[in-house]
């Protein structure tokens, strides 16, 4: 059948209308941005592209257009998926580069989360309906795990260390090269492609197992580490200075070593033995949510492929940063802004409690303040159950994860209700567990 193909006004007279008519939030989740809407009207106009009632579609168009209001039972019909443009390589690498603050200090080595519990909170996330939007977040891999769950448009991972924004680089680069999570983690541990595709839910922990025992070499992890950094370098655009490329090769190295249990350092020293030791990379895949479900973004497939698709749009940009500086996290905010993002979720860890410590986080609430937030927009934190165990705290979990809407929080801050971190954490939360119960402040509770 020949595809018709309709006048470049008419086409983008019915876009304009689409995105007039469509809610917010409705049009975050299913229409993708102007951008790729106007694209996709310009290339072709097939019906089975628009959808699969075409007819019906066009009518409601129509009624749209014409001012006449449009039944119920077309407004509750799905409104058709036009898919999220890639955004160019040279736009990408001028946002790396461009939002990006000097490098700041942080007396850690995040080669991997800390967090054990960290998909206590998926199971509410989902709950409360958190998803497409726009995601930020701050430390490593974690982040794709809220990614995956959250199923975001566009993800900011904004970090002070310019050592974690290389290795965010690289992971990217791995991402462009693995077709599937087995090649990922075969390429983040130099390990040889594994004959099994291990694509199967049920074959994680074979596929575990055979990155612990797969034979590696220092030919192998220096070829690969070349590989890397010339994706980064000429696919990617960001150029790596002396000192990125070490801490490039830092990195991928610890990876190439420890195996599986690389993990949480700090400084550049060894991860601390013990029962008070962090976990390790293992762990932290094996983890499960609080019904016991894997939800980590190598867990399953589906995730992966979603990340990786992600990450080939250029849609998860790293962005050196202090979220509570003049730039980085301001510079996001105004381009989410002018793009009609909305923020989903903000994953801020335990970041706050050393704004408080150092007395700047008045700077960090108004840099929240300039983001594009609606009633739904959530902060996911995490609180040091160890030294002082929060009320949601979990038994050997030395990280307890909760929500808190950011709408509630901006009202709380200017109302003088957190004047210190323990405030914070314990007013208007929302846990894993109790909804009703745990956005309540801590007195409010029976």
């Amino acid at each position: 059948m020949q595809r018709k193909r309709f006048p470049a006004g008419w086409r983008n007279a019915v876009a304009q209308r689409v995105l007039v008519h469509c809610d917010r939030q409705r049009r975050d989740k299913a229409v993708g941005d102007r951008e790729a809407l106007l694209g996709n009207f310009s290339r072709s106009c097939a019906p089975e592209v628009l959808w699969q009632k075409p007819l019906t579609w066009f009518l409601a168009l129509a009624l749209a257009a014409s001012g006449v209001s449009v039944p119920a039972a077309l407004r509750a019909a799905p409104v058709p998926f036009f898919g999220t443009h890639r955004i160019p390589t040279s736009e990408f690498s001028h946002m790396v580069q461009g939002f990006s603050e000097p490098g700041g200090d942080f007396p850690s080595d995040n080669l991997t989360s800390n967090e054990l519990s960290y998909q206590h909170i998926i199971g509410k996330l989902k709950e409360m309906g958190i998803s497409g939007g726009a995601y930020i977040g701050v430390g490593p891999e974690q982040n794709f795990t809220y990614i995956a769950q959250i199923r975001p448009r566009i993800a900011f991972l904004v970090d002070i260390r310019r050592q974690a924004i290389v290795q965010h680089l690289l992971y990217k680069a791995i991402f462009h090269r693995a077709e599937n999570r087995a090649q990922f983690l075969a390429l983040l541990f130099s390990k040889p492609f594994p004959a099994t595709r291990f694509d199967r839910d049920d074959t994680f922990e074979e596929l575990l197992n055979y990155i612990r025992d797969a034979p590696t070499s220092r030919e192998a992890f220096l070829a690969n580490l070349k590989t890397i950094q010339n994706t980064i370098e000429q696919d990617f655009q960001i150029p790596l200075s002396p000192t990125d490329v070490q801490g490039l090769a830092h990195v991928y190295s610890a990876f190439w070593q420890d195996n599986l249990t690389v993990g949480f350092r700090f400084g550049h020293g060894g991860k601390i033995p013990g029962p008070w030791g962090f976990p390790e990379l293992r762990d932290l895949l094996l983890a499960t949510d609080l019904n016991g479900k894997r939800r980590n973004f190598l867990a399953r497939e589906e995730d992966y492929q979603f990340v990786r698709k992600l990450q080939n749009q250029n849609r998860v940009i790293p962005v050196v940063g202090d979220v509570s500086g003049t730039k980085a996290l301001r510079t996001v905010a105004n381009y989410l802004r002018k793009n009609d993002y909305v923020v989903s979720a903000f994953y801020t860890s335990n970041v706050e409690e050393y704004l408080y410590e150092f007395r700047i986080f008045n700077r960090f609430e108004e840099n929240v303040g300039a983001l594009p937030i609606n009633d739904r927009s959530v902060f996911i934190r995490a609180v040091r159950s160890s030294w002082s165990p929060h009320s949601f705290w979990t038994l050997n979990q030395q990280i307890t994860p909760f929500l808190q809407k950011i709408a509630i929080f901006l009202n709380d801050y200017r109302a003088g209700l957190l004047p210190d971190y323990g405030k914070l954490v314990t007013t208007h939360y929302i846990s894993g567990e109790s909804h009703a119960e745990a956005m309540l402040p801590m007195e409010g509770r029976k």
